[in-house]
């Protein structure tokens, strides 16, 4: 990470704790809001007005410079190659030594699947280099079923490209 900033001092929405990523990778809670969950930790703002996120003075610029907007991390391939890209290779395995993960088998897999995926194992890295990572689930969100067709994803998410 670029620029250290006491945490304490920056509330985010959710934690991060091994309950959220398995409802990500269960598909259980929506692209939207895993997209949420990675901008407020690239410091990306919400702009009420407009609904939309854009960079922050904390925003590291490896993201502000290319992503002036928060980018659509799941549905935006770039985005999420970008993703990837950032995250150190010491921690790029952290899916299966973190959280055991073994992956999805072959029917399972879809551009929305791995990209999330792509998000859970950047969140890890992001949560452990930080020390923000939660023991405690706490407050959690509203899990849902999963799609009915995974490919698309959930009503209200952005269409994949």
């Amino acid at each position: 990470m670029h620029k250290k900033v006491k945490f304490i001092e920056n509330k985010f929405t959710w934690p991060i704790c091994k309950k959220i990523l398995f409802l990500i990778l269960e598909d259980k809670v929506s692209d939207v809001f895993v997209c949420e969950l990675v901008w407020e930790r690239l410091f990306y703002t919400r702009e009420t007005t407009l609904s939309s996120w854009i960079s922050s003075t904390l925003t590291p610029n490896y993201w502000s410079e290319k992503f002036e907007k928060a980018p659509q991390i799941i549905a935006e391939r770039p985005a999420s190659v970008h993703l990837t890209r950032s995250i150190p290779k010491d921690y790029k395995q952290e899916l299966k030594n973190f959280l055991n993960f073994k992956g999805y088998k072959i029917n399972e897999l879809y551009p929305r699947r791995t990209r999330r995926a792509t998000a859970v194992n950047w969140l890890i890295y992001w949560a452990i280099e930080n020390k923000c990572f939660s023991k405690d689930s706490g407050i959690m969100p509203s899990p849902s079923s999963p799609p009915v067709n995974p490919a698309i994803g959930h009503f209200g998410d952005p269409e994949i490209k």
